[in-house]
């Protein structure tokens, strides 16, 4: 049987000026963890490498995001968004995530690069947070966990469109 994480109240920071570097398969199994990951999460890279990049995921994140992201660097774009995660501790950090699709020289996805930085926290407090937790409550307001990720990811889309012409217009008006 394996631990389950709970989650602490207690945040973590890294420096501004530092990068969280991952690699990861199709699949999403980490093929590359920087030392500032490893640092920050709280794995050693023995422990990173070859697990699933949900190892650091927050129960606090909307599965309606984390669609969100799939489906764009599966079209084969790049993503840039703000992410909860959670160190091994319990502990969480805030980044702000540009993932991108990798190919090989034929073309081919053979999995995902990710650079992370420390998010400004006004914008994690005043924008992110609070959306965040609107789009969680839709997707638990519902017994069927599938009717609430369509109803968070309806939502999230929804606001998207009202607030900005694209998402990508929409997160960097927030940089």
């Amino acid at each position: 049987m394996t631990n389950v994480i709970q989650p602490t109240q207690r945040e973590v920071f890294f420096d501004r000026d530092e990068i969280i570097v991952s690699k990861t398969d199709v699949k999403g199994r980490i093929t590359y963890a920087n030392r500032v990951f490893c640092t920050v999460a709280g794995y050693s890279e023995k422990e990173l490498i070859g697990a699933p990049h949900s190892i650091v995921r927050h129960p606090d994140m909307p599965r309606a995001v984390f669609k969100f992201m799939w489906e764009r660097i599966l079209e084969g774009h790049e993503i840039f968004a703000y992410v909860k995660n959670m160190a091994k501790t319990g502990d969480h950090y805030w980044v702000f995530a540009h993932v991108t699709p990798s190919y090989d020289g034929a073309g081919n996805l053979f999995g995902f690069h990710s650079n992370r930085r420390a998010p400004d926290p006004s914008i994690v407090r005043d924008a992110i947070v609070p959306l965040y937790e609107t789009l969680l409550k839709t997707e638990t307001a519902t017994a069927n966990a599938k009717d609430g990720l369509a109803a968070s990811y309806k939502q999230f889309t929804d606001v998207v469109q009202s607030k900005a012409r694209s998402y990508d217009e929409l997160v960097f008006s927030l940089v």
